[in-house]
């Protein structure tokens, strides 16, 4: 592998030696210097070791001194390209190429009228390249003189209105405009450099013209892109464009574009191009948005945001600049507020999930929020109408109009803040939840123990029912569920006279209508803890045991649909309420609630009898001993059966005597008819 690399490497000088001697000897041949040119401009971009393997064997000096000497325009505009090429590769080739004597010889290719307009494109791109990242390159643009004759080349170079780009000495002349604008951007910014851009301002007036009368992308991009890096982080030149009208020129495009955007997609994305250059000249001077305000620009920026067909990046330009203009005008604060601004920030800012875009959000609305204090006093001194009256009626519906807006803000807030809260109360009734499941199941466990031992325990057993029912009730009161359904005494033996308890606790829990309803399905599960419970109240007044709930009614619940809890279990829980409040003879009856209790005195025998056990889901503890013992005598019976039962493989003979007999010599014979030998 290295072998191979060092082949390709020695190959590439082999080849830039070659060509450097081509362009040596063949100066007569203007041709064969083009094509030489062309191949080391080749070689040299796809490969970063051959612009120093170039330099350290004299071909770079060679080519500029070629470009400056050629008296053929092709070989000059080739020399020129490699020489751009290879600076823009490597840096340490930028610093050596650039010299006053390179942007001199640059600045006769420029003048002289007899060179084309290919020659002029290839040095202005040089000079771009040299300038750029390079703040050596931008003081020597200044100090021999370059920057001036490209800014004389944006004046000249189009001198009608209409573009007519179809055409070919328009399109090129309207090619080296936009490389001029280009590299006089580079001069300007990147790194900043004041003294070039106070240079530059002095197109601005030739700029506004441009803009007024010909609002083409071809036109405004390369122009805003100009005054926007012009004007950056530079106060003297940003009030010396707003001197000169530039502000306003922008806006009365910005509206334009704004108008033309309902209508066609590209409009849109020109009116953020302008946005960004309106936002580099206020950025500084947040006193400018005065001027602004004359055209409603905050309007059009808001109509702006809107718009489906831009990014993100592009809504950030735009709420940035709402920022500024909003920042220290109040009229535009005014302005905000009445075309709606202040829930579009709200939601933008709780909608999007870009991080930049939220803190755009956020300078807007505090902006917004300092009005509040200024705005009585703030107000009176605006001039809306010549008759004072109907200055004071104005300044009433304005002040009325933001009470309304600040009122709708608030309710989004309050909203926000409201699914805050359910999304806490979620998590804390989760919790309660499972507290509760906890509690019911030692509940459950504790009163079979109770039911067991009824039979014995007499009136004790009740007396500790009693008391362990008062204890369940304040655990039941310490995690929160009983302080829904019953808090009091009072309302306990209101429970226990009604004939269904479970209306009085869906009563009290239609307060709680909108926690049920966004936790429907643990609702269910939590009001069947809660109505376990109150069984035990009502079986406490009839003198009945605890009992498990019906499995039928269980069943029938699960296919009901799901909707309100309590309304649908409400008749099944009647029935099974009366059931326990009848007669003494019927509560004997159901007092266990098994199948084997119920059936006493009917016709029963062995079979049916083990049958209606089996087919019981809920059994008392006598009736499932019986079915446990049945289960295990059956099991034991089927394996002693499988063991005992034998295969035989031969046929058995009967024998007269159950003796066995002995023949002679020995031989036992045996019942089954096997032979034994002695011996």
């Amino acid at each position: 592998m290295e072998s191979e690399d060092t082949k390709k490497i020695q190959g590439m000088k082999t080849d830039l030696n070659l060509l450097l001697e081509c362009l040596k000897y063949q100066i007569d041949n203007p041709f064969l210097q083009k094509e030489a040119l062309v191949t080391i401009h080749s070689i040299c971009q796809q490969n970063s070791n051959a612009v120093v393997y170039f330099r350290e064997i004299g071909g770079l000096m060679f080519v500029k001194n070629l470009g400056k000497s050629s008296e053929h325009s092709m070989v000059k505009e080739a020399a020129l390209y490699t020489l751009g090429t290879i600076a823009e590769q490597n840096v340490y080739c930028q610093q050596t190429l650039c010299t006053s004597e390179l942007f001199e010889d640059l600045i006769l290719f420029l003048s002289n009228n007899d060179s084309n307009t290919n020659l002029k494109r290839v040095s202005v791109y040089v000079i771009l390249v040299l300038v750029s990242n390079n703040r050596t390159g931008q003081t020597l643009v200044r100090e021999t003189g370059c920057i001036k004759v490209l800014l004389q080349l944006f004046r000249i170079l189009l001198s009608k209105y209409e573009l007519n780009l179809s055409d070919k000495n328009v399109f090129d002349s309207y090619q080296l405009w936009s490389s001029v604008c280009s590299t006089l951007c580079v001069c300007v910014n990147n790194p900043q450099n004041d003294e070039n851009q106070m240079l530059c301002c002095s197109l601005f007036p030739h700029a506004n013209d441009w803009l007024i009368n010909c609002v083409k992308p071809e036109i405004i991009r390369p122009i805003c892109s100009f005054i926007g890096l012009t004007l950056a982080n530079n106060t003297y030149v940003q009030k010396y464009f707003i001197s000169v009208g530039g502000l306003d020129v922008l806006s009365q495009v910005l509206v334009q574009l704004e108008s033309d955007s309902h209508k066609t997609l590209s409009s849109a994305k020109l009116a953020v191009v302008v946005i960004k250059t309106v936002d580099a000249c206020i950025a500084d001077n947040p006193t400018f948005g005065e001027v602004l305000a004359k055209y409603h620009i905050v309007s059009k920026l808001l109509a702006l945001l809107l718009h489906e067909s831009l990014d993100s990046e592009e809504k950030f330009s735009i709420i940035l600049t709402l920022g500024h203009c909003t920042e220290a005008c109040e009229e535009n604060q005014y302005e905000f507020f009445k075309n709606c601004g202040l829930p579009l920030m709200i939601q933008t800012l709780t909608e999007s999930q870009n991080e930049e875009l939220n803190k755009a959000a956020t300078f807007v609305l505090y902006n917004c929020k300092k009005i509040t204090e200024k705005l009585s006093l703030s107000l009176r001194e605006y001039s809306f109408d010549e008759n004072e009256a109907e200055k004071l009626e104005d300044i009433n519906m304005k002040e009325k109009n933001i009470e309304e807006y600040w009122k709708k803000a608030k309710e989004i807030l309050q909203r926000i803040e409201q699914l805050e809260a359910e999304g806490n109360e979620e998590k804390i009734q989760r919790e309660k939840y499972k507290d509760v499941s906890s509690v019911n199941i030692n509940t459950q466990n504790t009163w079979k123990h109770l039911h067991a031992d009824s039979s014995g325990g007499g009136l004790k057993v009740e007396d500790e029912k009693d008391k362990s029912q008062s204890r369940k009730l304040q655990s039941f009161k310490s995690q929160g569920v009983m302080s829904k359904a019953c808090t009091n005494d009072d309302q306990m033996k209101t429970l226990l006279k009604s004939a269904n308890p479970v209306n009085a606790c869906y009563r009290k829990s239609e307060q709680n209508e909108t926690l049920w309803k966004a936790n429907s399905t643990r609702s269910q599960n939590f009001h069947e803890g809660t109505t376990s419970g109150k069984s035990c109240f009502v079986s406490q007044s009839s003198d009945c045991v605890f009992k498990h709930p019906n499995p039928i009614v269980k069943n029938r619940r699960q296919h009901l649909p799901v909707g309100d809890p309590f309304t649908l279990c409400s008749d099944i829980i009647n029935k099974e309420v009366i059931n326990f409040l009848s007669a003494d003879s019927c509560s004997k009856m159901f007092k266990y609630r098994c199948s084997g209790c119920i059936a006493v005195g009917k016709s029963l025998n062995s079979r049916n009898f083990s049958k209606l056990l089996h087919s019981c889901l809920y059994q008392c503890d006598r009736h499932k001993v019986i079915v446990e013992a049945e289960d295990r005598y059956k099991s034991e019976l089927r394996k002693s059966l499988i063991c005992n039962k034998k295969i035989l493989l031969t046929p058995r003979r009967r024998q007269l005597s159950k003796e066995p007999t002995t023949a002679p010599g020995g031989i036992i014979m045996e019942p089954f008819g096997k032979t034994v030998s002695l011996r």
